[in-house]
Protein backbone atom coordinates (compact mmCIF):
# COMPACT_ATOMS: atom_id res chain seq x y z
CA UNK A 1 0.00 0.00 0.00
CA UNK A 2 2.76 2.20 0.74
CA UNK A 3 4.74 1.92 -2.35
CA UNK A 4 1.29 1.93 -4.58
CA UNK A 5 0.75 5.32 -2.71
CA UNK A 6 2.15 8.18 -5.64
CA UNK A 7 0.56 5.50 -8.36
CA UNK A 8 -2.32 5.89 -6.83
CA UNK A 9 -1.60 9.45 -6.33
CA UNK A 10 -0.90 10.07 -9.91
CA UNK A 11 -4.41 8.13 -10.98
CA UNK A 12 -6.18 10.40 -9.27
CA UNK A 13 -4.97 12.98 -10.78
CA UNK A 14 -4.87 11.78 -14.24
CA UNK A 15 -8.63 11.54 -13.96
CA UNK A 16 -9.23 14.85 -12.23
CA UNK A 17 -7.50 16.54 -15.54
CA UNK A 18 -9.41 14.35 -17.41
CA UNK A 19 -12.56 15.10 -15.84
CA UNK A 20 -11.83 18.75 -16.34
CA UNK A 21 -10.93 18.13 -19.69
CA UNK A 22 -14.43 16.60 -20.41
CA UNK A 23 -15.96 19.53 -18.92
CA UNK A 24 -14.22 21.48 -21.31
CA UNK A 25 -15.11 19.87 -24.28
CA UNK A 26 -18.51 19.85 -23.47
CA UNK A 27 -18.31 23.71 -23.04
CA UNK A 28 -17.03 23.57 -26.24
CA UNK A 29 -19.98 21.50 -28.00
CA UNK A 30 -22.31 23.61 -26.01
CA UNK A 31 -20.51 26.52 -27.82
CA UNK A 32 -20.86 24.31 -30.96
CA UNK A 33 -24.37 24.07 -30.44
CA UNK A 34 -24.41 20.15 -30.25
CA UNK A 35 -27.72 18.75 -29.01
CA UNK A 36 -26.54 15.62 -26.93
CA UNK A 37 -22.78 15.44 -26.74
CA UNK A 38 -22.00 18.34 -23.97
CA UNK A 39 -24.35 16.43 -21.26
CA UNK A 40 -23.16 13.49 -22.12
CA UNK A 41 -19.73 14.45 -21.28
CA UNK A 42 -20.76 16.89 -18.36
CA UNK A 43 -22.11 13.66 -17.02
CA UNK A 44 -18.77 11.64 -17.87
CA UNK A 45 -16.97 14.25 -16.57
CA UNK A 46 -18.61 14.47 -13.37
CA UNK A 47 -18.35 10.16 -13.09
CA UNK A 48 -14.84 10.90 -13.80
CA UNK A 49 -14.07 13.64 -11.24
CA UNK A 50 -16.19 11.62 -8.97
CA UNK A 51 -14.17 8.32 -9.53
CA UNK A 52 -11.65 10.15 -8.96
CA UNK A 53 -12.04 11.70 -5.45
CA UNK A 54 -13.88 8.35 -4.26
CA UNK A 55 -10.87 6.30 -5.20
CA UNK A 56 -8.70 9.10 -3.29
CA UNK A 57 -11.28 8.67 0.05
CA UNK A 58 -10.98 4.85 -0.44
CA UNK A 59 -7.41 5.22 -0.26
CA UNK A 60 -7.50 7.31 2.52
CA UNK A 61 -9.91 5.16 4.71
CA UNK A 62 -7.85 1.81 4.09
CA UNK A 63 -4.03 3.17 5.21
CA UNK A 64 -6.31 4.50 8.24
CA UNK A 65 -7.22 1.04 8.29
CA UNK A 66 -4.15 -0.35 7.96
CA UNK A 67 -2.52 1.59 9.90
CA UNK A 68 -5.38 0.83 12.81
CA UNK A 69 -4.78 -3.40 11.93
CA UNK A 70 -0.64 -2.77 12.57
CA UNK A 71 -1.57 -0.61 15.81
CA UNK A 72 -3.62 -3.58 17.44
CA UNK A 73 -1.14 -6.13 16.03
CA UNK A 74 1.75 -4.36 17.67
CA UNK A 75 -0.09 -3.61 20.69
CA UNK A 76 -1.44 -6.99 21.40
CA UNK A 77 2.41 -8.85 20.70
CA UNK A 78 3.84 -10.58 23.01
CA UNK A 79 7.03 -8.09 22.76
CA UNK A 80 4.69 -5.59 23.77
CA UNK A 81 2.73 -7.79 26.61
CA UNK A 82 5.77 -8.70 28.50
CA UNK A 83 6.89 -4.59 27.83
CA UNK A 84 3.56 -3.85 29.26
CA UNK A 85 3.76 -6.58 32.36
CA UNK A 86 6.93 -5.66 32.82
CA UNK A 87 6.02 -1.83 33.21
CA UNK A 88 3.47 -3.11 35.86
CA UNK A 89 5.66 -5.21 37.96
CA UNK A 90 8.06 -1.98 38.29
CA UNK A 91 5.64 -0.04 39.14
CA UNK A 92 4.17 -2.38 41.64
CA UNK A 93 7.31 -3.10 43.15
CA UNK A 94 7.94 0.99 43.59
CA UNK A 95 4.48 1.54 44.79
CA UNK A 96 5.58 -0.71 47.33
CA UNK A 97 9.13 0.00 48.31
CA UNK A 98 7.53 3.45 49.00
CA UNK A 99 5.47 1.88 51.36
CA UNK A 100 7.43 -0.02 52.83
CA UNK A 101 9.66 3.12 53.71
CA UNK A 102 6.51 4.96 54.74
CA UNK A 103 5.91 2.02 56.65
CA UNK A 104 9.43 2.27 58.45
CA UNK A 105 9.30 5.66 59.25
CA UNK A 106 6.00 5.57 60.62
CA UNK A 107 7.21 2.06 62.83
CA UNK A 108 10.37 4.04 64.18
CA UNK A 109 7.87 7.64 64.80
CA UNK A 110 5.56 5.40 67.19
CA UNK A 111 8.45 3.83 68.80
CA UNK A 112 10.08 6.85 69.36
CA UNK A 113 6.90 8.36 70.86
CA UNK A 114 6.27 5.14 73.06
CA UNK A 115 9.84 5.08 74.30
CA UNK A 116 9.57 9.28 75.32
CA UNK A 117 6.20 7.68 76.88
CA UNK A 118 8.09 5.32 78.95
CA UNK A 119 11.13 7.65 80.20
CA UNK A 120 8.39 10.45 80.99
CA UNK A 121 6.73 7.54 82.57
CA UNK A 122 9.94 6.26 84.44
CA UNK A 123 11.45 9.61 85.26
CA UNK A 124 8.14 9.92 87.04
CA UNK A 125 8.00 7.30 89.19
CA UNK A 126 11.84 7.72 89.96
CA UNK A 127 10.82 11.66 90.59
CA UNK A 128 8.32 10.35 93.40
CA UNK A 129 10.47 7.59 94.79
CA UNK A 130 13.10 10.02 95.22
CA UNK A 131 10.99 12.66 96.72
CA UNK A 132 9.56 9.78 99.20
CA UNK A 133 13.22 9.07 100.11
CA UNK A 134 13.77 12.88 100.78
CA UNK A 135 10.49 13.02 102.84
CA UNK A 136 11.50 10.06 104.77
CA UNK A 137 15.18 11.30 105.72
CA UNK A 138 13.63 14.64 106.04
CA UNK A 139 11.21 13.58 108.90
CA UNK A 140 14.00 11.14 110.35
CA UNK A 141 16.27 13.92 111.11
CA UNK A 142 13.58 16.62 111.79
CA UNK A 143 14.80 16.83 115.00
CA UNK A 144 18.33 16.95 114.62
CA UNK A 145 18.26 19.91 112.34
CA UNK A 146 17.55 23.55 113.04
CA UNK A 147 13.89 24.91 111.97
CA UNK A 148 15.52 27.30 109.46
CA UNK A 149 17.57 24.54 107.84
CA UNK A 150 14.99 22.09 107.66
CA UNK A 151 12.12 24.73 106.47
CA UNK A 152 14.69 25.68 103.68
CA UNK A 153 15.41 21.98 102.60
CA UNK A 154 11.63 21.32 102.70
CA UNK A 155 11.48 24.54 100.37
CA UNK A 156 14.38 23.46 98.10
CA UNK A 157 12.33 20.15 97.87
CA UNK A 158 9.38 21.63 97.34
CA UNK A 159 11.19 23.95 94.30
CA UNK A 160 12.47 20.73 92.64
CA UNK A 161 9.74 18.74 93.02
CA UNK A 162 7.09 21.56 91.14
CA UNK A 163 10.47 21.78 88.45
CA UNK A 164 10.61 18.21 88.01
CA UNK A 165 14.67 18.24 88.50
CA UNK A 166 15.63 14.93 89.27
CA UNK A 167 19.24 16.00 89.28
CA UNK A 168 18.74 18.61 91.64
CA UNK A 169 16.87 15.93 93.91
CA UNK A 170 19.70 14.00 93.94
CA UNK A 171 21.74 16.86 95.36
CA UNK A 172 19.23 17.16 97.62
CA UNK A 173 19.10 13.87 98.62
CA UNK A 174 22.66 13.53 99.25
CA UNK A 175 22.67 16.99 101.30
CA UNK A 176 20.42 15.57 103.87
CA UNK A 177 22.22 12.19 104.14
CA UNK A 178 24.96 14.39 105.20
CA UNK A 179 23.36 15.73 108.18
CA UNK A 180 22.34 12.13 109.44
Amino acid sequence: MQNSLPMIIKVVLFLTLAAFGMMMIADLLLKLSLSNLPGLFTQMGIVTLLSAFLLLVVTGLLMVFKRIVLAWRAYLSVSQRLQRRLWFIQAKQDRLMRLLYFRRVQISYFNKLKRKQLLSTNDQQQLLAISKEITRNLSRIKRQLPKATYVQLQQEHRQWMVCHDIEALLKLQQKIECFE
